[in-house]
């Protein structure tokens, strides 16, 4: 039986943060538009501040439809579901905002040397309710270790920024063709329904 809360039990947390996979949930608000949920990984990129404020680390992507929806509307859920030992999902609804690379409020949570390669924002969720649920349905995965492949490619690419800056006689506006500068205006400025993504794409 579904259960629901207006904010995190201390037994929630703890579950939560012991988990290795998430998805992401959200909307634009056109009935036409293209309804977005995204598998979130990578250890060490979600965070709780407390019961009611959760955030985690958004890493580059070739798609840009969470922080495009949450731009124009701010609805978010996130599901975390167990795959090992006692069968539980748990979602939390909220409020998302965006922290992009390089804002005030990004470098207080993550200064640079806490970065993760390839992080372009935080997304902030202000959470309103807690659902659990049995999830007797889902199946049992062993947690095998981290890929590394989006890491590499991100590092590779800030390097191309860091050299090409570093080469330039006005860095302020310099962008390597092959740096991540680069990619987030290629591939992160909209969102698959035109709504808009990154602000310094």
């Amino acid at each position: 039986m579904a259960k629901f809360w207006e904010q995190l039990q201390p037994e929630h947390i703890s579950w939560i943060l012991a988990q290795k996979l998430f998805w992401v949930a959200t909307s634009p608000l056109s009935p036409e538009g293209h309804i977005n949920v995204s598998p979130k990984g990578v250890a060490g990129t979600f965070h709780v501040i407390n019961e009611r404020k959760v955030w985690y680390e958004d890493l580059t992507g070739s798609g840009v439809e969470t922080i495009s929806h949450i731009r124009e509307n701010g609805r978010i859920t996130l599901m975390f579901s167990a795959f090992e030992g006692a069968p539980r999902i748990v979602r939390l609804f909220g409020k998302g905002t965006v922290h992009e690379f390089g804002t005030k409020e990004y470098t207080e949570l993550i200064p640079p040397e806490k970065r993760t390669p390839g992080s372009r924002a935080i997304i902030m969720v202000d959470v309103y309710q807690v659902g659990s649920s049995c999830g007797y349905a889902i199946p049992f995965y062993s947690y095998q270790g981290e890929r590394h492949g989006l890491s590499q490619i991100s590092k590779k690419k800030e390097e191309e920024d860091n050299q090409a800056e570093a080469d330039a006689e006005d860095p302020s506006i310099c962008k390597a063709e092959d740096g991540i500068r680069a990619y987030w205006e290629q591939q992160n400025a909209k969102g698959l329904d035109g709504l808009p993504g990154l602000s310094s794409a």
